[in-house]
């Protein structure tokens, strides 16, 4: 049993951490901090996990020495803080965007300031298994991907990696508004967010750097907020090269992805379901990935579908933890979703 401690539980990625992680049999979560809610018990915010949990939240300051720590915000505001919190773990796991690109250049771009300790860029394994399995036995410092970026990845990596299409990729990403974290403001009131699709970054959007740096490709994105809570779905725009077929690009989606445990491919021909869509993943650690092709003009539809809360954030950190341990990969994470919703 290893301890584990949850910086900043608040959240709804906080909330999905510790869902996962107070069904996991290898796993004790000690301490879940939060400064604004320090002594309130924990399932005041997390109200679907009463019952399962005496925790209270504490000052990041009381967090106790662990085997295991978690971060689900920046810490780019208090880089001494977050440096001394992870001085109090022997494996950390960043779920923040702070460690998730490896230029600088790249970093002031995307998020408009400089990075305060840009040295610690490129220093993490990238919590995505399909690409980093071996690394992440013996990373101690890892960082999860974007949610987006996750599925965009997932659909493109087998089409990049079999050399089946032309470099300019147009991704498309749709997001439910729980992506925009627990205290987003006034534009996610229900009010404004309800019956909506915003289109919140119609030019490049922060994930094209993660899924450019996964996949070799170059990536334009948009990313549209759609009217539901949970829940992703990234389409991706490409070209295959001539020559390419449907058969070779079926087989390049099933090489890649025969004995992954949370990848399922999807691209059929009739049922309402013919190609991923989130509804059915919700809380569940699964990403569907799926294409639809004409050979005719060579346009080539890479799809993408998971709940940005599970295998978009908190499942792929218990997943690559699972991995980091010496675990089976599916330990705590055999939910498989819901079916009506």
């Amino acid at each position: 049993m290893i301890s584990i401690a949850i910086i900043g539980g608040a959240g709804y990625i906080g909330g999905e951490l510790l869902r996962l992680l107070l069904g996991h049999p290898e796993a004790e979560v000690v301490a879940v901090s939060s400064t604004r809610l320090a002594g309130r018990r924990v399932d005041g915010d997390h109200p679907n996990l009463r019952g399962r949990t005496p925790l209270t939240y504490v000052e990041p300051g009381a967090v106790p020495e662990v085997d295991v720590m978690f971060f689900t915000g920046s810490g780019l505001d208090d880089v001494d803080g977050r440096a001394e919190l992870r001085q109090r773990a022997k494996i950390v796991f960043d779920l923040s965007s702070d460690l998730r690109l490896g230029d600088p250049e790249l970093f002031r771009f995307h998020y408009g300031r400089e990075h305060p300790t840009p040295e610690l860029l490129g220093t993490a394994t990238p919590g995505l298994p399909e690409l980093h399995r071996e690394q992440l036995r013996v990373a101690e410092l890892v960082s999860v991907p974007g949610c987006m970026a996750t599925a965009a990845t997932l659909a493109l990596m087998p089409l990049a990696r079999a050399g089946l299409i032309e470099p300019a990729v147009t991704v498309d990403g749709r997001v439910g508004s729980s992506g925009s974290g627990a205290s987003a403001g006034e534009m996610n009131l229900h009010a404004e967010r309800s019956g909506v699709l915003r289109l919140f970054a119609p030019l490049n959007h922060r994930h094209q750097a993660e899924i450019s740096a996964f996949t070799g490709l170059e990536v334009k994105m948009t990313a549209t907020g759609v009217d539901a809570v949970r829940g992703v779905q990234a389409v991706a725009r490409t070209t295959a090269k001539p020559g390419t077929t449907e058969a070779a690009i079926r087989a390049a989606y099933r090489k890649a992805y025969a004995d992954e445990p949370f990848v399922r491919v999807v691209a059929q021909k009739r049922g309402n379901y013919r190609l991923p869509e989130p509804k059915i993943l919700l809380g569940s650690n699964y990403c569907e990935v799926g294409f639809a092709f004409d050979p005719d003009s060579g346009q080539l539809l890479a799809v993408g579908a998971l709940d940005n809360l599970v295998k978009g954030g908190a499942g792929n950190a218990v997943q690559s933890l699972n991995i980091r341990m010496g675990w089976a990969e599916d330990t705590g994470l055999t939910f498989t979703g819901l079916h009506p919703m």
